[in-house]
């Protein structure tokens, strides 16, 4: 039976509901002040993100990474990971985007703030959004948040996110 496309889209209807998943924060140095605390519990999120991108990419949904830019300005997705992954970092490793994956580069704590999230999401079809990364009571909390906001449906895997603070991610 043939798709038919949704009124005043040309995406066929079954790409019109489908989930994305943001992975926040996830390439990273770990050079900054709470790193410590924070890795470690990031490092087991990030094997459970690992599985559920798997799953993700089997079914051809979308995966995008959401990441803060480190204060480097200039700098361009593949440097960001480059910058990580000379750190020798476990988390990076497991995750480094793949060349079927979107990446995002966000300036502030939410993936909607100033970047091109919202106009991404519809044209490939995305309405839920399956949120993991770090940190669950920053950069997770606040784009929930958003994501709430714009009407798409948000869910945050527990084994999927990690904080510097269990209460504190607990309370998120």
């Amino acid at each position: 039976m043939a798709e038919t496309p949704m009124e005043g889209s040309t995406k066929p209807a079954s790409l019109s509901h489908r989930p994305g998943l943001l992975i926040l924060d996830m390439v990273n140095c770990f050079d900054f002040e709470g790193a410590e605390d924070l890795e470690p519990s990031a490092l087991a999120a990030a094997r459970h993100i690992h599985r559920l991108r798997g799953e993700f990419h089997d079914r051809g949904w979308p995966v995008i990474y959401v990441n803060d830019n480190f204060g480097e300005w200039h700098a361009e997705p593949s440097s960001l990971v480059a910058r990580a992954l000379e750190k020798l970092n476990a988390v990076t490793e497991l995750l480094k985007p793949g060349p079927s994956d979107y990446f995002i580069i966000k300036p502030q704590f939410t993936g909607f703030y100033a970047t091109n999230l919202s106009v991404l999401l519809p044209q490939i079809g995305v309405s839920r959004l399956v949120l993991s990364g770090i940190a669950t009571d920053i950069c997770v909390l606040f784009t929930a948040a958003d994501a709430h906001m714009r009407d798409y449906d948000p869910w945050v895997p527990r084994d999927g996110v990690a904080a510097e603070n269990e209460k504190r991610g607990q309370w998120a």
